[in-house]
């Protein structure tokens, strides 16, 4: 009952937010934000779409605990000269949640599905924005095929060890010493009352927050099952580690636009990580907002409008 009322509030959310503040009044009222599905390699993929699809393809990748309803708002704001594609990863969202003796949760396969999905969209060239689990996900896209990506948006989403807090120990126990007692410890991360922290830590005013962030999160990783799945990403996680320097090496040889755009009180990605960027990418834009991890919430305008001149500037406008 609860994802039946939130997805009632969040199609009528979408249709109501406004967009980019040189959006013209006529195109204000006409973006609006479609709902689709499609199948992926017999897994039913959700996703969030408005935009001219003739304009050029920008893709946004969500983290843990969250879905594409955390760029409900900065949809619209791009869509004015974009074509902007938000999908649910499996196990996420309102998209299927294979069994896992059937489909594996690993960040490889996840980025095996994503890249599926764009081929199926035939998404031929696109902008990346990731988040958090989105980062790992879309660097493999963008190693994968460098032919493809245009611009990179990293909205908290890391790739140096630098950017990896203290918050990170207990699933790097858990890497270590992958036992029961490691992996049920890790079962604290998904309640409601973590996964609200996660929403409000380092945010000047909680008040701000809007309460179906978090109750949406928290619904999802409470079905039937999706714990285990959750759990199984958090060990999976190590292996983005191991992969960083395969990542930056990427930055080094392609020299992908890149803009960075970070709570500087995130409690799992510090800001470091963000700087980092720049010993790979030397033009690399970095800015920090006084806020937590999810930077959105609180900072949509300063962000959306950051991420609107950053495409501008070093996207092509498609024949």
């Amino acid at each position: 009952m609860i994802i039946k009322t939130l997805l009632a509030a969040t199609a009528l959310s979408a249709s109501l937010i406004g967009v980019n503040a040189d959006a013209s009044p006529q195109e204000r009222n006409t973006i609006e934000v479609q709902h689709h599905y499609v199948t992926v390699n017999g897994v039913r993929i959700f996703y969030r779409e408005a935009g001219n699809p003739k304009s050029p393809a920008v893709v946004l990748l969500h983290g843990f605990p969250t879905s594409s309803f955390m760029y409900r708002d900065l949809i619209p704001k791009l869509a004015d000269r974009y074509h902007v594609i938000a999908p649910d990863f499996p196990g996420f969202g309102f998209s299927d949640s294979p069994d896992r003796s059937k489909y594996a949760y690993t960040f490889d396969n996840l980025a095996l599905t994503m890249e599926g999905f764009t081929e199926a969209l035939s998404l031929k060239r696109y902008a990346l924005e990731v988040f958090d689990y989105g980062a790992p996900v879309g660097w493999r896209m963008a190693v994968a095929h460098p032919e493809r990506v245009t611009a990179i948006i990293s909205q908290d989403g890391n790739a140096y060890e630098e950017g990896l807090s203290e918050g990170w120990n207990p699933i790097q126990k858990y890497w270590s010493d992958p036992s029961t007692a490691n992996r049920n410890a890790l079962r604290e991360l998904l309640t409601l009352q973590s996964i609200k922290w996660q929403y409000t830590h380092g945010v000047k005013d909680p008040d701000r927050i809007a309460p179906e962030t978090y109750t949406l999160d928290h619904a999802f990783v409470s079905r039937a099952g999706n714990d285990e799945i959750q759990l199984d990403l958090f060990g999976d996680y190590a292996t983005n580690v191991k992969r960083y320097p395969e990542f930056q090496a990427y930055f080094r040889k392609y020299q992908p636009p890149l803009l960075a755009v970070w709570g500087k009180n995130d409690p799992f990605f510090l800001p470091a990580g963000a700087q980092a960027f720049r010993r790979d990418l030397p033009k690399a834009e970095v800015h920090l907002y006084d806020t937590g991890h999810f930077a959105l919430e609180t900072h949509l305008d300063e962000i959306g409008n950051e991420i609107h001149r950053f495409l501008d500037r070093n996207v092509p406008r498609n024949k």
